[in-house]
């Protein structure tokens, strides 16, 4: 099977998440703009940032034969420092527009303060502007309040649900999601926000219609392979082959596709692999280590792969 992760912070992985989730069947990825733990002080490192988006981990990615996405946005946390959210909100237009950019986000609220609320609704005016889709971060404490007031907000700015990925649902927020007619993602972290496990639960209670599976890896302890490994256990667990391609692949291309930026053959007719190409000057090969030239990722599928 293949598979998208549309939520993936590559930015904090290494090559080998590339390769290994090239081999596990991951044929695109999506890298929503995010916190990197840091804050950053200065709109300086926030251009840097979303350069990097747009550009080194496009690359990256494609030496691997993954075909990387991202969005762009302010997140939640930053949003608290209004100084530097004025000057992100004037750059955020310009790498809305940039080729391989299929939404805004990853938006909303992290504490609910009046600053998040301010930039969250002026990120969604862009997004309607703009006429891309739009995903959103639901809060880690008070969730179940903070997703029905992010899609309340959403509403209220006149946009479509339709076009609208509520993210890191849990079983508290999933059914008003989907009643709603927003989808409904879930983030497979370990220890936190949705298990593998659990997560095939939901898609037996609620079918796989509008639910999208990611990993949303980053710095912090997470799972790049979540998403194959999810798909392995519900096939396990009895979920149809049909089911797990939706919530696993189909999904995520329907919902972001919207932005006319991401579409199937992107990948089903890639370019050859040629890692002796260069970004900046710079190879992802390090130690004389041999390149691949004219080959095909190593797409060993989900047999291999150990579910804990």
């Amino acid at each position: 099977m293949m598979f998208i992760d549309p939520h993936a912070h590559m930015v904090s992985r290494t090559t080998d998440d590339y390769e290994a989730m090239a081999a596990a069947g991951v044929v695109a990825l999506i890298e929503p703009a995010f916190w990197l733990g840091q804050p950053r002080t200065n709109v300086g490192s926030y251009l840097d940032y979303l350069s990097t988006l747009v550009g080194f981990e496009r690359f990256r990615a494609s030496q691997f034969g993954i075909r990387h996405y991202c969005t762009i946005g302010l997140n939640s946390k930053e949003a608290n420092n209004e100084a530097l959210a004025e000057e992100v909100m004037e750059l955020l237009p310009r790498f809305a527009l940039k080729e391989g950019v299929v939404a805004i986000g990853e938006i909303g609220y992290d504490e609910q303060t009046p600053l998040e609320d301010k930039y969250f609704r002026l990120q969604l005016d862009l997004a309607k502007q703009l006429d891309l889709p739009v995903m959103i971060h639901t809060p880690h404490r008070d969730k179940k309040n903070g997703t029905s007031r992010s899609m309340d907000v959403c509403v209220e700015h006149g946009l479509d649900p339709g076009k609208v990925v509520i993210d890191h649902n849990n079983e508290e927020t999933v059914r008003e999601v989907l009643d709603r007619g927003f989808w409904a993602g879930f983030s497979i972290y370990p220890s936190t926000k949705m298990g593998n496990v659990r997560m095939v639960e939901i898609l037996k209670k609620y079918g796989a219609q509008r639910v999208i599976v990611d990993s949303a890896c980053d710095w912090g302890i997470s799972e790049p392979l979540a998403v194959a490994k999810t798909a392995r256990l519900a096939l396990q667990s009895g979920i149809s082959e049909a089911d797990v391609h939706l919530a696993c692949y189909r999904n995520a291309l329907d919902a972001y596709g919207q932005s006319g930026q991401m579409k199937e053959e992107d990948w089903m007719n890639p370019q050859a692999i040629d890692q002796r190409a260069l970004y900046e000057g710079n190879s992802i090969l390090r130690g004389g280590r041999e390149p691949l030239v004219g080959q095909t990722p190593d797409r060993r599928g989900m047999d291999n792969l150990i579910i804990e």
